[in-house]
């Protein structure tokens, strides 16, 4: 299958790190015009230096999208510079850990604001432009967290399962104006977010990998890569009649 983003502007949210990152990089290559947002600075000087030979063009705004301005202003911008908004990968989320009888507000709070306040915030900039030009598809990652949720994941799980609410509401009630919503439940995957959060636990990534082929079906993490190719499957016009799903990409692992 031939995927192909020419003319095509998509917006990253969360794209200075993990699967945002690789689909900034590989859109590009595609020919779409990136407009993608994050914190770290750094990051994104490497990922644009990555991508100067790319036919698309890549361009990073500085952006904390829990605030409802900066997140306007990642939107305004793209529209601003390519005049249109054919895709959104909702890529931002945090994983931080603790067990319900542990959890504070500011843990919740922390978890909410991120996870699915920026998801809303984002998703509602995106389907404003999107009307504006007849379309396009958004894309948010998911969890298998959503339907129990690990023990100490009570938080997360809670706001990932939001996040399944939101992207059918969208694909239900934007239809009518050619916006598609679809989830991909990223499976156990090596992100810098979760080596982090393990090497915070005392686990190695050797040590995680092997903890990780002991559950999962296949024996092996999801790596980043398996989780961007069905993303940009999603975003392109090759799943024009794919809305309101929810893809697991996810090595057969069920909570």
């Amino acid at each position: 299958m031939n995927i192909s983003f020419k003319n095509k502007t998509i917006v990253v949210s969360g794209g200075t790190k993990g699967v945002g990152k690789d689909v900034v990089l590989k859109a590009s290559k595609l020919g779409a015009n990136v407009v993608f947002g994050g914190r770290d600075v750094d990051a994104a000087l490497s990922i644009i230096n990555r991508t100067s030979e790319n036919s698309g063009k890549v361009t990073f705004i500085k952006a904390d999208v829990t605030s409802e301005d900066e997140c306007k202003n990642l939107f305004t911008k793209a529209f601003e510079e390519h005049s249109r908004i054919d895709g959104f990968l909702n890529y931002t989320g945090v994983t931080d850990a603790a067990p319900l009888l542990e959890l504070n507000s500011t843990h919740i709070d922390k978890i909410f604001s991120i996870n699915v306040q920026a998801a809303i915030l984002c998703s509602k900039f995106a389907v404003n432009n999107m009307i504006k030009t007849n379309g396009g598809s958004i894309v948010h990652i998911g969890s298998p967290h959503a339907w129990i949720g690990d023990y100490d994941r009570v938080a997360y799980a809670c706001s990932k399962a939001s996040i399944l609410t939101l992207s059918d509401h969208i694909a239900k009630h934007y239809a009518k104006y050619n916006i598609r919503s679809n989830v991909v439940t990223m499976g156990w995957t090596p992100t810098e977010g979760e080596l982090s959060l393990r090497e915070s636990q005392g686990i190695s990534e050797e040590e995680l990998k092997t903890k990780a082929a002991e559950v999962l079906p296949t024996g092996k993490m999801t790596e980043v890569e398996d989780i961007t190719y069905s993303i940009l499957f999603l975003l392109s016009d090759n799943s024009k009649m794919v809305s309101g799903s929810n893809f697991r990409v996810t090595g057969g692992w069920f909570l």
